[in-house]
C-alpha cells in the first residue's frame, strides 16, 4: 500500500549561491510497521539533500523529513521553474513507490568577464586585438560594444557590435584600431584605449588596452637624409664656386703660301694572322684509340645530387599514424642559433630548458582532430599583422612565429583543435614549467609567459 505524502510548501524560491529548504510529511497507511527511503530525482538532484534519508513508521503514524536545496551560483542552475521530485520507497512493500512533485524557482543573476587578446597591439596602420566576452550567469546577456580614447585619435571598427551570449557561453569580438594621423617618421608612440561592454540598464564594464604606434619610417633614415641632402648642397656649393676654368693654348703653325702640308704616312697593312689548321676527326690518341669529348652526357657523375627532404611535424604525424592510427600531435621548435629540432610527439619536449636559447617559431600538425588553428603571440609587441590565424587540416603542417633573424622570439601561442582539446605546458626563461592548461572542446586557449612578464619562450610540451 502506498504511503500518504504532502510537500510544504510545494513550491519554492532560492537564489544560486543560497539555499532553501521544504518539508516533505509521510504516513504510514498500512498496517504494519515500515521503513520509508528517500532518493531525489530529477536535474536538480545533485543539489538536493534530504535529512533525514529513511524513516522507520508505526501504522497511522506521520514522520516528516526536510529537503535542502543549494543551487551554485554558475551558468548551470538555470534561471526560471525547475520541477523537482523525491522517490519514497517503502521496506516491506517496495512495488508501492510514491514520487511527489514540487517546483523550485531559481533566481536569474548576470555576470559577465571581458578580456583583451592580447592587451597590447602594435602597428604602423592599424591593430587587430580581439575580445572575448563570457556570460557567467545563468539567463542570456544582450550587450553592445564601443571604444575610447583620449584625444580621440583612434577610430575602431568592431565586428559584430552587439552580441547576444547564452548562458555559460563566450562571445569573440574582432576589432581593427585605425590611428587617425599616421607617423611617418619617428619613434613609436603608445595610445591607451578602453573598449566598453554596455548592458540595458547598467553600467558598461571597460576592458583597457593599448595600442603602439610605430613610424612608417625609421628616424635615423629621416636623419640620413637630411645629412646626404645637406652634404650635397654643400658639395654643389663649393664646386661652383672653385670649379678651374681649362683654356687650350694650342696653336696652329701657319702654312706658307702655295705650299701643301706634307701628306702623313699611311700606317703599313699588316697581314692577317695565320688561323690554326681545323681538324675533320676526332684527334687520336697515342696508340690508336679516339679521345672522347670531355662533359659528355650519359655519366652518372654528371647527375645532379638531390637534397635530402626536410623531416617535419607533417611528415611525423603521418609516420605515426600508420603506426597507430586515432588523435595524435606532433611538433617541432625551431630554436635561435640551432634552427629546426627534429620532431617529437605527443608530449614529448621541443626547445631547451635552461640554455638561454629562446624558440622562434613552432612547426604543428595533428591526426584525428579535424584541423589545428593557432596564432603566435608578443606579449609586448602583439599579435603580428602578418602571423593571423593560421589554420591546417589533419596532417598538414602549421606553423607558428618567424624564423626570420631580425624577428623577436616567441612569447606565448594559442592553439584550438576542432574536435575535443588540445593540452599544452610551457616553459619560458628563467620560469618552471607551467601546469598542463587544456581547452575546452573547439575553444582555443592562451599558453606561455604570463602576460606582465614578457619572457620568451623555451620549450613546449603538447598532447590531444
Amino acid at each position: 500500500m502506498s504511503p500518504w505524502t504532502s510537500l510544504e510548501p510545494a513550491s519554492a524560491t532560492v537564489s544560486p549561491g543560497s539555499s532553501t529548504s521544504v518539508r516533505l510529511r509521510v504516513r504510514n497507511t498500512g498496517d504494519i510497521v515500515d521503513e520509508y527511503h528517500f532518493e531525489p530525482v530529477g536535474d536538480l538532484a545533485p543539489w538536493t539533500t534530504v535529512e533525514p534519508q529513511a524513516l522507520r513508521l508505526y501504522p497511522g503514524t506521520t514522520g516528516t523529513v526536510e529537503l535542502t536545496f543549494a543551487p551554485p551560483r554558475t551558468p548551470d542552475a538555470t534561471a526560471g521553474p525547475n520541477p523537482y521530485a523525491v522517490r519514497v520507497t517503502p521496506t516491506e512493500h517496495p512495488d508501492a513507490v510514491t514520487v511527489p512533485e514540487g517546483n523550485l524557482t531559481i533566481t536569474p543573476f548576470t555576470e559577465m568577464r571581458a578580456e583583451l587578446v592580447p592587451p597590447t597591439v602594435k602597428g604602423r596602420f592599424r591593430g587587430r586585438p580581439r575580445l572575448a566576452v563570457d556570460n557567467l550567469g545563468n539567463t542570456k546577456v544582450t550587450a553592445s560594444l564601443s571604444g575610447k580614447d583620449a584625444g580621440e585619435r583612434l577610430s575602431y571598427e568592431i565586428q559584430p557590435g552587439n552580441v547576444q551570449i547564452e548562458p555559460g557561453r563566450a562571445a569573440f569580438v574582432k576589432v581593427t584600431l585605425r590611428p587617425r594621423q599616421i607617423t611617418w617618421f619617428g619613434s613609436k608612440q603608445e595610445q591607451p584605449y578602453a573598449l566598453a561592454v554596455r548592458r540595458s540598464g547598467t553600467e558598461p564594464d571597460e576592458v583597457a588596452g593599448t595600442f603602439v604606434q610605430r613610424g612608417v619610417l625609421p628616424g635615423w633614415l629621416a636623419t640620413t637624409f637630411g645629412l646626404l641632402l645637406a652634404l650635397t648642397i654643400a658639395f654643389v656649393t663649393i664646386w661652383l664656386a672653385y670649379r678651374p676654368q681649362v683654356q687650350s693654348v694650342a696653336r696652329e703653325k701657319p702654312e706658307k703660301a702655295g705650299q701643301l702640308a706634307p701628306g702623313r704616312p699611311s700606317p703599313p697593312v699588316s697581314s692577317p694572322p695565320p688561323q690554326p689548321r681545323q681538324s675533320e676527326g676526332p684527334a687520336e690518341k697515342p696508340g690508336g684509340g679516339e679521345e672522347k669529348p670531355k662533359g659528355g652526357g650519359g655519366g652518372d657523375g654528371d647527375r645532379p645530387k638531390e637534397e635530402p627532404q626536410e623531416r617535419t611535424a607533417a611528415t611525423a604525424v603521418r609516420e605515426l599514424v600508420a603506426r597507430s592510427a586515432g588523435r595524435h600531435i606532433c611538433y617541432r621548435a625551431f630554436v635561435q642559433d640551432d634552427g629546426w629540432q627534429e620532431p617529437v610527439c605527443d608530449g614529448a619536449e621541443a626547445g631547451t630548458v635552461g640554455q638561454g636559447k629562446p624558440v622562434k617559431a613552432l612547426n604543428i600538425a595533428v591526426s584525428g582532430t579535424k584541423g589545428v588553428t593557432g596564432a603566435s603571440a608578443y606579449v609586448g609587441e602583439g599579435w603580428r599583422k602578418d602571423d593571423a590565424w593560421r589554420k591546417e587540416d589533419d596532417g598538414k603542417d602549421m606553423v607558428l612565429g618567424s624564423t626570420e633573424s631580425a624577428d623577436p622570439p616567441l612569447q606565448g601561442f594559442t592553439l584550438q583543435v576542432f574536435d575535443g582539446s588540445v593540452c599544452h605546458e610551457a616553459n619560458v626563461k628563467d620560469q618552471n614549467w607551467t601546469d598542463k592548461l587544456c581547452t575546452e572542446p573547439g575553444q582555443w586557449r592562451y599558453g606561455g609567459s604570463p602576460m606582465e612578464r614578457n619572457l620568451p619562450l623555451e620549450a613546449v610540451r603538447f598532447t590531444v
